[in-house]
């Protein structure tokens, strides 16, 4: 027995049926092949769906927080308003009766 015989042989088997362009197959071993990536790159699209749906339920409750967070402040903002209104009154009031008695 020759080792590089053995060898080349063994290469050839391993390479048999490539031609130029790509591998030889049969149709049927190629169509389950093509089944099997179809498969597995709907799984993978699938994942990537229900991601991107969990994703976008979570931004969505972060909105929802962020706007009621907002509106407390909006209403925060106008009762501070109406107090700071009303004190800004008084000061006029102080203001015009210290031109009547001066000091």
């Amino acid at each position: 027995m020759n080792p590089r015989r053995d060898m080349r042989n063994s290469r050839v088997a391993l390479f048999d049926g490539i031609e130029e362009g790509g591998i030889r197959a049969s149709s049927s071993y190629s169509h389950e092949i093509d089944e099997h990536e179809n498969e597995r790159a709907m799984e993978g699209l699938q994942d990537r769906v229900n991601l991107l749906k969990r994703l976008s339920g979570d931004i969505h409750e972060e909105v929802d927080s962020h706007n009621r967070m907002l509106d407390w402040m909006g209403n925060d903002m106008d009762a501070s308003r109406g107090i700071l209104s009303g004190t800004m009154d008084k000061f006029k009031m102080v203001c015009k009766l210290d031109n009547f008695f001066p000091l």
